[in-house]
């Protein structure tokens, strides 16, 4: 059964004539013949009395009603296809990392508001390995996050990378290891480390580094959220590694310090994951590009740095 069978059946019914149906559907009479007879095939019976005008069968009568919902459903998904593709959606989901929600999001988001005022914004603040879950499970458009090849792997998805950033210690302002400019590994390894929880892309960069170094991290303490990691470090002997965005106004506080580690330096890189039919939708595609302009800017991340 195909569309254009049943809408060639609703016009011969409204119009009871094969020949001004074909003129409404601006197809040939015989096409539209060919068209209700396939469909009366279909159907194991007869729609139409032939005569000089087409009536109803009993069974064309029961079929009527059915066939005008389903061109019913048909047009309405038509158009709320076309407005989705014009920008017209109620929403757009996004999860991203803590430190690019607390820094780099909000003139993004405010952007987007401006430019979009008819689509309302839903963000969330996970964890890399969480915001990819959720965005692969359809719950949310894009997702900001920590760069994990093993995870952005898949074919459907867009990953775009907005920028690198180092890790970098903090530790007390009175912590031993502040006597560093560059803090060696060995001498991290001596020390308890706070890190994020597991399913936090940060744990498993500096699980992995340690371990390249042929080194034990020793985690005293798993947290998530920033406030947390400078309370715990403010009180003592514990270290943690961070990324730079989430120690930017670390300056401000007397009782914190940061410090670089040696080579071989820590990275991280920040990615934005979608997929590639959502960025057929337009307010998705203009939330990437404001992502790229705004959040991925260079003087932001150099301004970054030469803050702390």
């Amino acid at each position: 059964m195909r569309l254009e069978q049943l809408q060639a059946f609703l016009a011969v019914a409204d119009t009871a004539s094969f020949q001004q149906a074909a003129r409404r559907c601006n197809i040939t009479q015989s096409t539209v013949s060919r068209q209700i007879q396939s469909l009366e095939a279909e159907l194991g019976a007869p729609l139409f009395h032939r005569g000089n005008t087409a009536t109803l069968t009993t069974i064309g009568e029961r079929f009527l009603p059915r066939a005008q919902r389903i061109c019913r459903e048909w047009q309405t998904a038509v158009e709320d296809i076309g407005e989705l593709l014009q920008g017209k959606q109620p929403e757009l989901c996004i999860a991203a990392i803590h430190s690019v929600c607390a820094r780099y999001l909000p003139p993004v988001l405010q952007t987007f508001c401006r430019d979009y005022p008819g689509v309302q914004l839903r963000v969330t603040s996970l964890g890399s390995d969480r915001a990819l879950k959720v965005l692969k499970d359809g719950l949310v458009d894009l997702a900001i996050v920590m760069n994990n090849r093993f995870l952005t792997s898949s074919a459907e998805l867009v990953v775009d990378l907005l920028y690198t950033e180092p890790v970098c210690v903090l530790m007390s302002a009175q912590h031993p290891l502040t006597r560093y400019q560059q803090v060696p590994w060995a001498d991290l390894a001596q020390f308890p480390h706070v890190v994020f929880k597991d399913g936090y892309g940060m744990q498993r960069l500096v699980q992995e580094q340690f371990q390249r170094q042929d080194m034990t991290l020793k985690v005293a303490m798993e947290l998530n959220t920033l406030d947390a990691f400078r309370g715990i470090v403010r009180q003592g002997e514990l270290v943690a590694l961070l990324p730079a965005s989430a120690l930017a106004d670390v300056h401000q506080d007397e009782t914190l310090a940061i410090r670089d580690t040696d080579t071989p330096t820590l990275h991280r890189e920040v990615v934005l994951v979608t997929t590639s039919d959502r960025l057929q939708i337009p307010p998705i595609a203009h939330f990437r590009d404001l992502a790229h302009q705004l959040l991925g800017s260079q003087l932001g991340i150099q301004s970054l740095l030469k803050i702390r």
